[in-house]
């Protein structure tokens, strides 16, 4: 199952890329033997200033064509790294070949965009920069992967 981040904004060189990049790296390395990956980044950018409604116009091109879609949105499903890691498995297994995360610009996600989503995922009820959740999305599938693969990088 290829996975795809579909971001508003670029991630410019500091730490921030550097944790994404690692931890992407990361998650290919170990969700290639499990049917996992490997992750495509794609970054939009709004430059005539369109508001939500063009930026997700941007990300649904972005999206490859029967992807099922994911929006990181803070009024989304909590769930524990665990049970991540079994929701991936689970498209994975149900012949999902493309999935796609989504993470809006700084107003967030347009309503039709989250409306056509799979799921909406949450990382809290507290909104978090884009940089940060792309960081935490990164770190989240690795360690999916390392809890499918039976891993001791996630301890309970």
């Amino acid at each position: 199952m290829r996975v795809h981040l579909c971001v508003v904004g670029r991630l410019r060189a500091g730490p921030e890329r550097v944790l994404v990049d690692d931890y992407l790296k990361r998650f290919d390395r170990t969700g290639r033997a499990l049917g996992l990956g490997p992750v495509r980044v794609v970054e939009v950018d709004d430059r005539k200033g369109g508001g939500m409604a063009a930026e997700a116009d941007l990300l649904r091109r972005a999206l490859p064509s029967g992807a099922r879609l994911c929006i990181l949105d803070e009024r989304g499903k909590l769930m524990s790294s665990p049970d991540f890691a079994q929701t991936l498995g689970r498209w994975r297994d149900d012949g999902t070949q493309d999935m796609a995360f989504v993470i809006g610009g700084a107003d967030g996600i347009d309503p039709s965009l989250r409306a056509e989503a799979d799921m909406a995922l949450s990382f809290g009820q507290m909104v978090w920069p884009h940089m940060l959740v792309r960081v935490m999305i990164a770190e989240q599938l690795y360690r999916a992967a390392s809890i499918l693969s039976g891993s001791p990088y996630h301890r309970v």
